[in-house]
């Protein structure tokens, strides 16, 4: 039994890594359909609505310390950035539905209408070519820090942190400021 479960963790952990190289997402390009996403439940994959203007945030890790400086501002200027016409903010990282949740809760206790999604097997992350490979820290492959506005369905515009534990170009009023 052991052997089997190191050999599907090698497999998975080889799927990631091939995708690694993927060029990144680039303004006009479609965002890919989401059919690994999940939001409330394990069993139960989403689609994102990104219809008219969203925002979709990616971080490395959940709970993690920069991802969890980053986040809250988001979650703080929610009105601001409806009323600056976006329909929805989307928090993704590589993590189990479980720990999403987890740190939702712990970020937002009296709740946020900003989602946090997971991307379990970095299926979506790695379609967009913003993956890379945290094995040292992270234990395995990860999302970049990035931050895309969403026009339609299409890369307006992609700012991603060079350095993963930077808040350079991905910080809430950095995006606030795009709109």
């Amino acid at each position: 039994m052991a052997s089997t479960l190191a050999a599907a963790a090698q497999t998975a952990h080889s799927i990631a890594t091939s995708i690694l190289g993927r060029a990144q997402i680039q303004p006009g390009a479609a965002i890919p359909a989401s059919a690994d996403l999940k939001e409330n439940a394990a069993d139960a994959t989403i689609q994102l609505d990104l219809t008219g203007k969203n925002i979709i945030i990616g971080v490395p890790g959940a709970f993690t310390g920069t991802c969890s400086r980053q986040i809250p501002p988001y979650i703080k200027a929610y009105d601001e950035f409806k009323a600056k016409g976006v329909n929805n903010i989307y928090v993704i990282a590589v993590n189990d539905v479980f720990v999403t949740q987890a740190w939702k809760e712990n970020l937002a206790p009296q709740g946020t209408k900003v989602q946090f999604i997971a991307d379990d097997k970095a299926a979506f992350t790695g379609s967009i070519g913003l993956l890379f490979d945290a094995s040292a820290r992270l234990g395995g492959p990860r999302s970049k820090r990035y931050a895309i506005v969403v026009d339609d369905g299409k890369v307006g515009s992609i700012a991603v942190e060079e350095v993963p534990s930077d808040l350079k170009v991905t910080d809430a009023t950095t995006i606030l400021a795009l709109l």
